[in-house]
């Protein structure tokens, strides 16, 4: 017997069960009398296997009850057993999608914009293309190496909202095969655009990239995600996603190398995502490609911050010093309210 708040599915097994009782019948010889198992007739009472055609012609024999009316009784069981479980898929995804940024992701068009508990279960069905929202807790669907700030259940469910626009707005961009060998190589070409304007280095990169098979998507922050990029497999293709509205230029090129290591390191497509040693070994790639380990190290051991120090050493590995500030205020040789103002803050069109 299968409930929800509205459906009671009884298997046609309760009236065979009715019927027996009232005939003093054994299940034992009601089997021999059917010519079939005693397993497969208390499967049969308990609703476990189907009432067949030839099982309801074999009741009318034994039973004396027509065989269409046995036949009518297991279709409507079956009916009754898919929307009872359809209104409790729906129960579940009721309560699941009211934890998903619902409004945010109306706000930027992703869904259609709706208050109605079940319209949002079913536009958020077919925004993520799974059956049920249940399903997305299948490593199979959601298999992201990423960079976020912070980790809550709610955070989840931002990254996998976010990180399917991602893939949904890549599909319409033209990619080369997965070229590693390639990628690896143009990530020097790459590091020189640091120096550039976003309208300038925002094209470039996305079709550099592109190239060497890899689908560049820039996209606003989703409150709440702690998210600043994922990198994902989709396809034939490798997705890189970035948040890059109102972001200081340290952040999203650290971000971006971040996203660049985890497909470099080989850790996109793992069944359970990134360990907390992936996002490790991610970090410090990113930073010694940004600025060379050695040149950092003889750097800081100069003791020697002032802002003209700074933009000359920065010249000299020919980045941003805005990029050298933000690599010091995290590794402790500045404070985070320390030249901010050599910082240029990107807005790039997504």
């Amino acid at each position: 017997m299968i409930r929800s708040q509205s459906y009671i599915a009884v298997p046609p097994g309760a009236t065979i069960k009715e019927q027996l009782e009232d005939r003093e019948m054994s299940q034992k010889e009601f089997a021999a009398r059917m010519d079939m198992s005693e397993k497969h007739i208390s499967r049969l009472i308990n609703g476990d296997v189907q009432l067949t055609q030839e099982t309801a012609l074999r009741l009318e024999m034994v039973l004396g009850v027509p065989a269409k009316f046995w036949n009518n009784l297991e279709s409507e069981y079956r009916e009754k057993i898919i929307k009872a479980k359809a209104e409790n898929a729906m129960d579940a995804d009721e309560y699941l999608a009211g934890q998903f940024p619902y409004r945010e992701m109306a706000k930027y068009g992703w869904v259609a914009e709706t208050r109605n508990a079940k319209e949002k279960v079913i536009n958020l069905r077919k925004y993520f293309e799974v059956a049920e929202l249940s399903l997305l807790e299948n490593n199979q669907i959601t298999r992201i190496a990423c960079r976020r700030l912070a980790v809550t259940q709610k955070s989840d469910l931002a990254l996998m909202a976010w990180a399917q626009q991602a893939k949904r707005k890549a599909r319409s961009m033209e990619t080369a095969p997965v070229n590693m060998k390639e990628l690896l190589a143009i990530l020097p070409d790459i590091r020189a655009l640091t120096v550039m304007k976003p309208s300038v280095f925002a094209p470039e990169l996305k079709i550099m990239l592109a190239e060497c098979g890899v689908a560049l998507v820039f996209l606003p922050h989703l409150q709440g995600s702690f998210l600043q990029g994922a990198t994902f497999i989709d396809g034939s293709r490798i997705v890189t996603g970035l948040t890059a509205r109102g972001k200081d230029a340290d952040k999203f090129w650290f971000s971006f190398f971040h996203e660049m290591a985890h497909i470099a390191l080989g850790h996109i497509g793992q069944m359970n995502g990134t360990t907390q040693e992936d996002e490790k070994a991610a970090d410090a790639w990113s930073e010694d490609m940004l600025i060379p380990a050695d040149a950092f190290k003889e750097f800081t051991g100069r003791q020697n911050f002032t802002s003209s120090s700074i933009c000359e050493f920065a010249g000299t590995i020919n980045i941003a010093p805005g990029i050298v500030i933000g690599r010091l205020q995290r590794e402790g040789y500045l404070k985070y309210s320390m030249m901010n103002e050599w910082k240029e803050h990107y807005v790039i069109s997504v």
